[in-house]
Parts: C-alpha cells; sequence; structure tokens
C-alpha cells in the first residue's frame, strides 16, 4: 500500500468542492497550522471548507490567519450539517479527532495528511511521510503539487508548524529540507521573530504557576535515567490553566542531564490521566506509547491511562524501569 499517494490526495481534492477539515484533540502548533494552511489550499481552489477541532484553538495560535473561523467540536452535540468529504491533518489514528467524528457523514471519503510514524494508514487516501519534520511540511508539498499561489498567510501557517514539531528547530526531526522550507517561508513573508517571539518567548502567567506547582513534584527512578512530573486537577483549577499552559513542562524532566525518559503525568479526570514522554534517543517512546494504545515519534509520544494517578505513575515508570533494565 502506498502511504504517499499524491496523484490520489491532489484528485480527492479537485474531485470534491466541499470538505470538512479536522485535527487531533489537545491542538499542538502543527496541528493548527497545517489545518488552517489546508483551508487557505481549498480557498484559492474556489472549495469551500469548514475547519472543526475537539476542542478550542490555544490562545497563543489565534494570531494566525483564519484561526477564528475554526468551529469547536463538544461531545453529545448534533452538527449542522454531516460532511461526505473529509480531510484529517496531523492525526495518528481517527479517535484522536475526538466529538469532530460526528460531523462526518456515514460513509464519509477521507484524506489523512499525517507524519506520524504510529499512523494506522485510516482513510481513503493518504499522504503519511514520517520523515517529514511536521505535517505543515506535507502541506507544503502539497501546495507546491497543487500550483497553488502562495500569500503571506498560508506561508506563516508552514512555518508556524515547522517552527513548532521541531521544538524552535533544536529537535532531531529538524532535516535539511526543514530549514529549506522555512527559509522559503520567510521569503513568502512569515514574520519569523513575531511567530517566535508567540510560541517560543511569551509565558502565560497561569503556565509559570502551573510549572512552580510541577516541579515541586520532579521525581526519579532507574538510576536518574527516568524523570517525571505530575500535574493534577486541583493544580489546574487553582492556577486557572488552560490545557494550553501545559505546553512544554514535559521537558523540564527530559532536559536534565543523564535522563534518557522525561514524562509529564496530567490528571484529565478522576481515573483518567493523560502521559507524555519525551526521550532523549535511546528509546523509542513511540513504540513504548503505542504498547499501551497511544502512539507518536521515537523521541515525543503520548497515551491516555484509565486508572487514578499514583498508578499511572506506578505502571508507566514500572514498564520504562523494566525496558531499560
Amino acid at each position: 500500500m502506498n502511504l504517499f499517494d499524491l496523484e490520489r490526495a491532489k484528485a480527492f481534492i479537485r474531485d470534491g468542492d466541499d470538505f470538512l477539515l479536522v485535527t487531533h484533540v489537545q491542538p499542538d502548533g502543527d496541528a493548527v497550522s497545517s489545518l488552517l494552511a489546508a483551508g487557505l489550499l481549498l480557498e484559492s481552489l474556489g472549495k469551500r471548507h469548514t475547519p472543526v477541532i475537539g476542542d478550542r484553538v490555544p490562545g497563543r495560535l489565534r494570531f494566525l490567519a483564519g484561526s477564528g473561523s475554526i468551529r469547536t467540536a463538544t461531545p453529545g452535540e448534533t452538527p449542522e450539517r454531516l460532511h461526505d468529504r473529509v480531510i484529517a491533518l496531523d492525526c495518528a489514528d481517527f479517535s484522536r479527532i475526538g466529538p469532530a467524528a460526528a460531523w462526518c457523514a456515514p460513509g464519509a471519503r477521507l484524506l489523512n495528511i499525517d507524519h506520524h510514524p504510529t499512523n494506522d494508514g485510516f482513510g481513503d487516501v493518504t499522504l503519511i511521510r514520517p520523515d517529514a519534520s511536521a505535517t505543515a511540511e506535507i502541506l507544503y508539498e502539497l501546495v507546491g503539487a497543487m500550483g497553488v499561489p502562495w500569500s503571506r498567510e498560508l506561508a506563516e501557517c508552514i512555518y508556524t508548524g515547522i517552527l513548532t514539531d521541531t521544538g524552535g528547530f533544536r529537535y532531531q526531526n529538524t532535516t535539511p529540507a526543514a530549514h529549506r522550507i522555512a527559509s522559503e517561508m520567510l521569503e513568502r513573508g512569515a514574520d519569523g521573530s513575531r511567530i517566535a517571539e508567540r510560541l517560543l518567548e511569551r509565558l502565560s502567567h497561569s503556565h509559570v504557576l502551573l510549572l512552580k506547582r510541577a516541579l515541586a513534584t520532579l521525581s526519579f527512578d532507574a538510576g536518574n535515567r527516568i524523570s517525571w512530573l505530575t500535574v493534577t486537577r486541583a493544580d489546574m483549577e487553582e492556577t486557572e490553566a488552560k490545557a494550553e499552559d501545559l505546553e512544554g513542562l514535559v521537558n523540564y524532566s527530559r532536559n536534565i542531564e543523564g535522563v534518557e525518559v522525561g514524562i509529564l503525568f496530567k490528571e484529565v479526570d478522576e481515573g483518567k490521566v493523560k502521559v507524555s514522554l519525551r526521550s532523549a534517543g535511546t528509546v523509542d517512546v513511540a513504540a513504548f506509547a503505542k504498547s499501551f494504545g497511544g502512539g507518536g515519534h521515537v523521541r515525543a509520544a503520548g497515551v491516555t491511562l484509565h486508572m487514578p494517578l499514583p498508578e499511572a505513575v506506578r505502571t508507566i515508570v514500572g514498564a520504562l524501569r523494566g525496558l531499560m533494565a
């Protein structure tokens, strides 16, 4: 099976007139910017599109053109209409779109555009490239293949996706291609310094308060090769933090000298914990997360566990300890 079928993807878009655009819940920079880039591509081709996410767009990403048009899907809602042609962006599996799935018509045809190595190839047509630095990099290729004219807004979406998913061009997925595309986007009008200031430098008050609490929970195991932080529901409520305020917290455990796997345990609800994993490269956290029903990249992955927070910590740390023994 050809997981990167550019010709079929182009036909999928050309043959349709009205599209639903979706991405994963708790969207990051690559997810939102890829969604918006796909919308700008479709708009240039004279096609209708409805962008929907099963969460609010993080405040720090609302500077991107078109972000105000993104609809928020909520559990149990009745959509105003169903869509029979869907483009899923930056989703390793279809379940990750959450309540946005309710906007899909039964039997809807789906184009899957993603760069996660754990993507299961769902959909009728796939554009999956695990070697891409970000899903936005695949959108860059699709824009070129379809002959869509570049605008500053489109360039800023592509630049934002690559900037955020490479950690400001610091992670292992920072390839020569990522730098070349980023350079081209700057030439096409993207304001790199403004984007970097908003996404890499600015911190919310709630984020700092949450960081203060999380660092107080810093723990180690396996000869200091495993490190983790925990965030409870009470922490989120008392600091008035939002999901976007968790961005980057896991790196404080990962970046400690000698740590091979850093973890953030975030209590979502009673008996439900989101686990974010970051690897120094010796452990494939994508494969590890997949064994628990999660997924991601070799160095950055996640999983949701349905158990109390202390049990989640024991389960993940114990399994990693055994893996690294």
